[in-house]
């Protein structure tokens, strides 16, 4: 049962996400310096995040299974889903 809380647990955790993306771009006044910023964050190579970035797997991409328990949506798809708003 334990992992399908945890489970559970990141997909709300990557819910925030989008809507704390949402709500910086709603605060900044435009979408696009949000995704310039996660584009540029997406463009850093791992070595030069800081540790603490680098250790929430914000910039790395997990795949099949290991993506269900990530806290972090991929940038590509922040990046997506702060294009797609009207």
């Amino acid at each position: 049962m334990g992992v399908v809380a945890a489970m559970v647990v990141a997909w709300f955790s990557r819910q925030r996400e989008f809507r704390a993306d949402a709500g910086a771009a709603q605060y900044m006044g435009q979408r696009q310096s949000m995704i310039n910023a996660l584009a540029r964050l997406g463009n850093l190579d791992p070595g030069e995040l800081p540790k603490t970035v680098q250790n929430m797997g914000i910039s790395s991409r997990p795949s099949g299974i290991l993506a269900l328990f990530s806290s972090h949506p991929p940038l590509e798809e922040r990046i997506q889903a702060l294009q797609s708003r009207g």
